[in-house]
This record gives structure tokens, C-alpha cells and sequence, in this order.
């Protein structure tokens, strides 16, 4: 007779109760730094820092749902991170260099925009074999000199930032009195992504398909992975090369495979930002964030397509109330520490949920008869 696992012992329930832990744990501890510094304002603080921009009363209709529109928009590059990461991950490889794969997708999405004067089918393309190709270096490196992915992945972060900042700081590209790439509305229109929904999003110009390109994403990751002879190859090869190269399949070229399509994601949520024109870019000295917090997310979303959508949106929707924090009492930096400690817990995930699984103790009825064929075996023993 099959045994009736409990309610809390499903592993899509432990995997949402260690998320929940972990972001309640986060802002707990990120209250009490607050509260360590201005005891008298903390709790207003992390108030504002949680309601975010729903905090306002005059917001309404509209402007509310615009404001959505743009939260939306900020939210689709992390959870795109997120999935490159949990697909390579599923996959046995651990691709730290998502970072250097989104940079690529950045010199990509702008260069092609701006100074070739591409229209946006083109430039998106562009982002995603920009950031293909330099997964396809980390699975070289891996699969012919077994140069560890993590190592690979670190050094062409460090690599595309500065080939970004040569590139893009070009004066076809960069706006040279402001530091910044110029406006891609104003300069090439048809780079931009086509909007999506945007009356209904208070007429925000941002938001575009890029929303449900995240959705979409999202499934077709989780049907590879679970439901086609590729992912459980890809999976095989990532887990144990040896074994799968033993069953008659091309590890290499697995290997390979799956930090091309890392990377090809990674590099496809540089231009969901970028081709929006919402921001610019700016000359950078160290690696972009992104590629980094898209490790937290995974982990927060259980390593789960869908569950790294609602951990990104919730990652992000953090990042954006550290404005709302009062700097008249608390330094900038202080919205970064709390969401730094929050996006740093995401990622004990795994550990709250290997205790949330841990079996109980064996109830013994006092009352139960004793088992005849161990009494027999212990008299025969003695």
C-alpha cells in the first residue's frame, strides 16, 4: 500500500515555505539594522520600504497601474537571469558568467540600435547570439580543457564589461556631455520593442512584449527540461559526464549546448531593458548586479521556471521601495544593505527546505503486539 505523504512534506510545498522563510527571516533582520541605527523611524521606514509605491493615496487608476507597468519592466531582466541560471543549474552546471553574457546582450542591443540603425527584430537577435556566444566560450573551455564553468564564467564577465565600455563609450553610441548612451526613442524608434497592453498599463511607453517573451521563456524551459529527450540529456551530462558519454551521448557537445542557451536567455534580458528605452547605459566599473541577484532568484523560486518569475517580481518590487526610505534619517546606503540581506537569504532556499524535510520521529504504540519473526530471530540469534 503506497504511503500518504502529509501536506508539508510535498516538495512544491517545503520549497514555498523555505521562500517565505527566507524572505520574512530577510526582512526581519533588515528592520532590526534599521532599527539598530534610528530605533525612532525604523518601523516607518521598512513601512515604505514594503508598501512601496502603493504607499501613496493619490495614486490611483492610472498612475497606479503605470507605475505597475514600469515595476514590470525592471522585473524582466532579473527573472530572466534567474531562469538562464536554474536552466543551467538544472542542467548540473553552475553559469556564473550570466553577468558577462547580459553585458554582451548590452554592447548588442545598444551598438546595433544606435549606430547601425537596426530595428528591433534584428537587435533582439543580436542580444541573443551576443550572449550565445559567450556561453558557447564558457562550454568550450569547460568541455575541451575542463576549465571549471565558475572560473570561465568570472574571467569573461570582467572581459565583456570592458569590451562594453570600450564599445559603447564610441561617440556613434555615447552621449559624451552626459555620460550615457543617448535616448533610443528620440534616435532610432524602430529599435524599440513593441508595446503590450500599454492603455491598460496607464499608457506607461515602457512596458512592452517583453512581459509575456518572460511568461513564454519560462514554459518552454520547463517543458524542455521535464518533458523532452534533450533536457534529460542535458541534465544526464551535467550531473555525470562519464555516465552519460557511457550511454551513448555527446557530453561535449551537451555541455556546450547548455551554456549557449544560458547564455542566449541572458543575453535576451539585456534587450528587454534596453530596447524599452526606460534607462541608458552608463560606463561601469564593475560587473552589472543583474547577473548576480539572478543566482538569489533562482534559488528563491526553488530552481522552478514559474517560481522565478514570482521571486523576481518580489526581488524587484524590494529593490524599488529602498527609495521610498527616508534618507533624512538613514543614509542611502542603508536601502541597499536591507535589500542586499534579503537577496542574500533568497539564497538559503535549499537549506530552510532540507530541514523542512528532515523526517519526524517514529511514534512507537506501546500497545502493539511484538513482531514474531524478530522475537523468533533474536531467540535463534541467543
Amino acid at each position: 500500500m503506497e504511503e500518504k505523504i502529509s501536506f508539508f512534506k510535498r516538495p512544491a510545498i517545503q520549497t514555498l515555505l523555505a521562500s517565505v522563510i527566507c524572505a520574512v527571516v530577510g526582512i526581519i533582520l533588515g528592520y532590526i539594522a534599521l532599527y539598530i541605527i534610528n530605533s525612532e523611524h525604523a518601523a516607518d521606514s521598512m513601512k515604505a520600504l514594503l508598501v512601496n509605491f502603493f504607499k501613496f493615496r493619490v495614486v490611483k487608476g492610472p498612475l497606479l497601474m503605470k507605475n505597475f507597468g514600469s515595476f514590470l519592466v525592471k522585473s524582466v531582466p532579473i527573472i530572466l537571469c534567474a531562469e538562464a541560471i536554474l536552466f543551467a543549474y538544472k542542467a548540473g552546471l553552475f553559469n556564473i558568467g550570466v553577468a558577462g553574457q547580459y553585458t554582451v546582450g548590452i554592447i548588442a542591443s545598444i551598438y546595433c540600435s544606435l549606430a547601425l540603425g537596426w530595428s528591433w527584430p534584428l537587435c533582439l537577435l543580436a542580444a541573443i547570439l551576443a550572449g550565445a556566444f559567450w556561453g558557447f566560450l564558457s562550454g568550450c573551455f569547460k568541455a575541451f580543457f575542463n576549465v571549471n564553468e565558475v572560473i570561465a564564467g568570472i574571467m569573461l564577465n570582467w572581459i565583456g564589461l570592458y569590451i562594453c565600455n570600450i564599445v559603447l563609450g564610441r561617440p556613434e553610441c555615447m552621449n559624451q556631455s552626459k555620460s550615457e548612451t543617448y535616448d533610443l526613442a528620440a534616435n532610432n524608434p524602430d529599435a524599440l520593442l513593441p508595446g503590450f497592453m500599454q492603455e491598460f498599463f496607464g499608457n506607461n511607453k515602457y512596458i512592452s512584449i517583453a512581459v509575456p517573451l518572460t511568461i513564454i521563456v519560462a514554459v518552454i524551459i520547463l517543458i524542455v527540461l521535464n518533458k523532452t529527450t534533450l533536457g534529460y540529456e542535458l541534465k544526464a551530462t551535467g550531473h555525470n559526464k562519464d555516465a552519460a558519454k557511457y550511454a551513448g551521448m555527446n557530453a561535449k557537445r551537451n555541455i556546450i549546448l547548455t551554456l549557449v542557451i544560458s547564455g542566449a536567455i541572458a543575453g535576451m534580458a539585456a534587450s528587454t531593458i534596453y530596447l524599452t528605452g526606460i534607462e541608458n547605459f552608463k560606463i561601469a566599473s564593475s560587473v552589472p548586479g543583474m547577473g548576480f541577484n539572478g543566482i538569489a532568484v533562482a534559488f528563491l523560486g526553488g530552481l522552478n521556471p514559474i517560481g522565478a518569475i514570482i521571486a523576481g517580481l518580489f526581488v524587484e518590487y524590494i529593490s524599488l521601495g529602498g527609495q521610498y526610505v527616508d534618507y533624512n534619517y538613514y543614509s542611502p546606503e542603508m536601502a541597499d544593505l536591507i535589500i542586499s540581506i534579503i537577496i542574500y537569504l533568497c539564497g538559503f532556499v535549499l537549506f530552510f527546505r532540507s530541514i523542512l524535510s528532515r523526517p519526524g520521529r517514529v511514534k512507537v504504540n506501546a500497545n502493539a503486539e511484538p513482531d514474531d519473526t524478530a522475537t523468533k530471530a533474536e531467540e535463534k540469534e541467543v
